[in-house]
C-alpha cells in the first residue's frame, strides 16, 4: 500500500521530533503509522522497556494487548492496517506510582494533524485516562468500568480498553466480563477489518 509524499514527510518530521529534549532518556518517538490504516491504537506513552527496545508495546502489556486483539506479533507490527499513536511519543520518565504522564506538548504538536491524516480509521482502541480525555472528552470523568458498561462494542467507532499492563490484573479479575464478553467482539471486528480490502 503506497502512501502520499505528504504523509511520508509527516512521519519523518515526527520521527525527528526533539521538542522534549530534556526527557530522562532523551527523545525517541515511538509510533507506527500508515496512511491507509483502519485500526488505531491510542495509548498513553511508551514505557522504559519499549523505549529501550524501540518498538511500541514490545513488552508484557503488548503481549496482552495482542491477545485481546487476536493478532500475532507479525500482524501487529507489519500490517499497515494497524496504526499505533500514543498521547506521548517518548518515554516520559518515572512519576508517582509508575511512569510519569505523557507530556501535553506532544499531543498539542502532533495529534490533530495525524488523526486528520488517518482518514480511513474504522476502529480506535483507547487505552488510558489521557487518551480517553482526548478521544472521548465527554467520558473523561468516568471510570473504565462505567465506560465499558455503556459501550456497544459491536458498533462503536471508539472503544475504551483497560490498560493491558500486568498492574491491571486485579481490575481484570474484578471485571471478568471484559475478557469474556467484550474481547471476543473486538477480535471479530479486528479480523474483519484486517481481511477487508
Amino acid at each position: 500500500m503506497d502512501e502520499s509524499e505528504e504523509f511520508i514527510a509527516l512521519k519523518s518530521r515526527i520521527a525527528r521530533c526533539e521538542i522534549c529534549a530534556d526527557l530522562p532518556l532523551g527523545p525517541k518517538p515511538l509510533f507506527q503509522l500508515h496512511e491507509k490504516a483502519r485500526i488505531l491504537l491510542a495509548g498513553q506513552a511508551p514505557g522504559r522497556v519499549t523505549h529501550m527496545r524501540g518498538r511500541p508495546f514490545d513488552d508484557a502489556s503488548g503481549d496482552r494487548l495482542r491477545a485481546w486483539m487476536g493478532v500475532d506479533r507479525d500482524t501487529f507490527y507489519d500490517n499497515p492496517k494497524i496504526a499505533i499513536f500514543p498521547m506521548g511519543l517518548c518515554f516520559p520518565g518515572v512519576g508517582k506510582g509508575g511512569d510519569a504522564p505523557p507530556r501535553a506538548i506532544c499531543a498539542q504538536t502532533w495529534r490533530a494533524t495525524v488523526i486528520a491524516a488517518l482518514s480511513r480509521i474504522d476502529l480506535t482502541l483507547v487505552l488510558g485516562r489521557y487518551a480517553i480525555a482526548w478521544h472521548l472528552p465527554d467520558q473523561k470523568s468516568k471510570n473504565i468500568a462505567d465506560i465499558l458498561d455503556r459501550a456497544t462494542p459491536e458498533t462503536d467507532d471508539t472503544l475504551v480498553l483497560p490498560h493491558p499492563s500486568p498492574r491491571n490484573n486485579r481490575w481484570l479479575r474484578q471485571h471478568p466480563t471484559f475478557e469474556a464478553d467484550i474481547v471476543p467482539v473486538i477480535q471479530r471486528r479486528i479480523a474483519a477489518l484486517l481481511a477487508a480490502d
